[in-house]
């Protein structure tokens, strides 16, 4: 008898229907039951694995099912109903980055501190106070720092090779595991989600730049690891970001449930982390008078030397389509920050000047090893795209690109620390940077300290002395750290109003069994 792996998730939501993936332990017909509404669909496999993608329509709140050959297999017997809600307007989100997959007892506890994802799913299950969205920006798995379960799982499978997952099969193992444990599960389940990723989905400064690919192309694992990422990528998380429209006019997706999974899936992938241009992960979502765009800052990348873009052309063109005003509050997920700390972001642009052989080549090939030691990779280290972003912000908030929202939100993670970053200009008081990383992989004592000393102090100093003694222009705006930092495993909750938003980070305490969430900090933001 067919069993659920993975799921339900509810993912890609709106006012008529809800979208819901599942794996399953083989073969099978996928149905979900939603109040009278139901959905039928057989699953597909790609490499030996078995999912269904599924969209079931609303009238409004409803609890739903879902049964594997006519054996209903959720709800479960330990965990509340799953109750869908038509997502139209966008009240509140929460979102968070960063989430190692380790257990929940005390020695974990210890190192890698409360799970908070997992305490939120605990708090709401008992609470009608549900947000309207989850975004999770990055680090939804890591496959280059392996868990104990992970480092099991791998050693049954083969004696060779990195401590890092390498194909399909172990993508699939460290989605199972992430996702797998019940507050989280049920999370997943009941309240719409939207993802991106970062470097660890997939490595450590991924795409960095032209020099690190070159050096990851002579890794002889590394086709398999990249082809493999990039493809689960797709299945475990892309698919359920798609609208029921543009999946199913997806030639990729047709492909697969078609029976032609493994071959079309890995040369989908193979060609996306080859040119870039073939895919396109952002993607936006108006929510009534809020839009929502979340931008891939990894993959679309331009890595040519002296003419790099954190967002190649093609992809730009899409993101000036969208990113206007016209709405209450224009919101921009990337998961990396577009504001840092002012003195990290002058060093960046730095780096990246030296790189592209501002003080000659001898010095270049310096620059890039500090680039790639220091984790230089940041919109600051892809200058001329932070200026273009920049002044497309600044016109939305002045009201040049339409009228002005009351907000200008910018979402990110990946920095194992949270704050908030607004902008001092005229106009510019509208746009805010609101960083929320991580949700569960703290710094050690030490490297936070040295975070402190370095991204608060010394790089302040040493970013107006570069600014002085290089020919690197300055942004075209100025921007102060307003809240923070904070370094323990935090999510943030962002509450929409017709002209304000309210953001409140919150953390946990130390006793894993507890629902209580703290909250850290909070902040009203308007206009």
């Amino acid at each position: 008898m067919p069993e659920i792996v993975l799921g339900p998730l509810l993912r890609h939501t709106d006012a008529a229907s809800a979208t819901i993936w599942v794996e399953t332990t083989e073969p099978c017909e996928v149905t979900v039951r939603a109040g009278d509404a139901c959905s039928k669909e057989s699953t597909f496999s790609v490499h030996g694995h078995h999912y269904a993608v599924l969209d079931v329509g609303l009238d409004g709140p409803v609890a739903y099912s879902v049964e594997l050959d006519g054996h209903e297999v959720w709800p479960v017997a330990d965990l509340p109903p799953s109750v869908i809600r038509p997502l139209t307007d966008l009240r509140t989100l929460v979102f968070g980055s960063c989430r190692t997959s380790v257990p929940h007892d005390e020695p974990y506890v210890r190192t890698h501190g409360v799970d908070v994802l997992h305490s939120y799913g605990q708090r709401l299950m008992g609470s009608d106070d549900r947000p309207d969205l989850i975004l999770m920006l990055g680090d939804q798995v890591y496959a280059d720092e392996l868990t104990p379960d992970m480092k099991e799982f791998i050693a049954s499978r083969r004696d060779d090779g990195p401590e890092e997952v390498v194909d399909y099969d172990e993508y699939a193992e460290l989605y199972r595991q992430a996702w797998c444990d019940p507050p989280v599960r049920w999370l997943l389940a009941t309240v719409p989600s939207l993802m991106m990723f970062d470097d660890h989905d997939i490595r450590d400064d991924w795409n960095t730049s032209q020099t690190w690919r070159e050096q990851m192309d002579e890794v002889p694992w590394w086709r398999r690891r990249i082809v493999s990422g990039l493809g689960s990528y797709f299945v475990y998380q892309h698919l359920g970001n798609l609208p029921p429209a543009d999946r199913e006019s997806d030639p990729v997706f047709a492909a697969l449930r078609a029976g032609e999974g493994d071959a079309a899936l890995d040369a989908f992938a193979k060609r996306a982390d080859e040119d870039a241009d073939s895919v396109r992960w952002s993607y936006h979502r108006d929510f009534g008078d809020s839009r929502l765009i979340v931008l891939d800052s990894r993959n679309a990348r331009d890595l040519t030397p002296g003419a790099r873009r954190m967002i190649d052309t093609n992809e730009w063109a899409w993101f000036e389509e969208h990113a206007t005003g016209d709405v209450n509050h224009l919101i921009v997920g990337s998961s990396l920050p577009i504001l840092l700390p002012a003195g990290i972001h002058h060093i960046e642009s730095w780096n990246e000047a030296v790189c592209d052989g501002m003080w000659g080549r001898a010095l270049a090939g310096w620059g890039e090893r500090v680039r790639q030691f220091l984790d230089l990779e940041h919109w600051g280290a892809f200058r001329r795209s932070f200026e273009d972003l920049a002044r497309v912000l600044v016109g939305v908030a002045e009201g040049r690109r339409g009228r002005p929202p009351a907000t200008v939100l910018l979402l990110s993670g990946d920095v194992h620390y949270s704050y908030m970053a607004s902008v001092r200009r005229k106009g510019g008081g509208r746009i805010h940077q609101i960083v929320c990383s991580p949700i569960r992989n703290p710094l050690s004592r030490t490297l936070r300290f040295s975070n402190i000393v370095a991204s608060f102090g010394l790089a302040g100093v040493l970013g107006r002395l570069f600014n002085l003694v290089s020919r690197v222009p300055s942004p075209p705006i100025r921007w102060k750290i307003s809240k923070g930092p904070w370094f323990p495993n935090m999510m943030t909750s962002v509450r929409l109003e017709e002209a304000a938003a309210t953001v409140t980070w919150f953390t946990h305490d130390k006793d894993v069994d507890s629902v209580r969430l703290t909250p850290r900090e909070g902040r009203r933001l308007s206009a």
